[in-house]
């Protein structure tokens, strides 16, 4: 009598644990993002741009907008690529490289260019490997 070893595939992530980590990471890149900002102005970095001050929350808010359009599009990429993994870094840092782009033309001083630059890596640093991870 012979016994053979039960074939056990790789487990695939599903969308529920991709939108799950992507949450928690959403929500861990506002807190962040909310930080920074929060932080850089109490050393003495303005928020203001264009001559209107952004509040430390609004940071986070456009945090959670921008990360959850990311996770519709990581769950489209799930679906369609061959790669999914890959298609989403690659997008996820083009997208990323493009959105520094307003905050460098912003009527701005420059530390707060810098700032408003910080914190979309500060974001990116988070949802991006978080959502990675649970793309196969």
């Amino acid at each position: 009598m012979s016994t053979t070893a039960p074939a056990y595939a790789p487990a695939v992530p599903t969308v529920g644990s991709l939108l799950g980590a992507g949450s928690v990471a959403t929500v861990a890149a506002a807190a962040a993002t909310a930080l920074v900002a929060a932080t850089g102005s109490a050393v003495g970095i303005s928020l203001d741009v264009s001559g209107a001050p952004i509040p430390a929350s609004g940071f986070a808010v456009l945090t959670v907008i921008f990360s959850l359009v990311g996770l519709v599009v990581a769950t489209a990429l799930r679906r369609f690529a061959r790669r999914p993994r890959i298609a989403w870094s690659r997008t996820a840092v083009a997208l990323t490289v493009l959105s520094l782009v307003p905050d460098v033309l912003a009527d701005a001083a420059v530390p707060t260019k810098v700032l408003l630059m910080l914190t979309h890596v500060v974001a990116a640093a988070i949802v991006i490997p978080a959502v990675a991870r649970r793309l196969s």
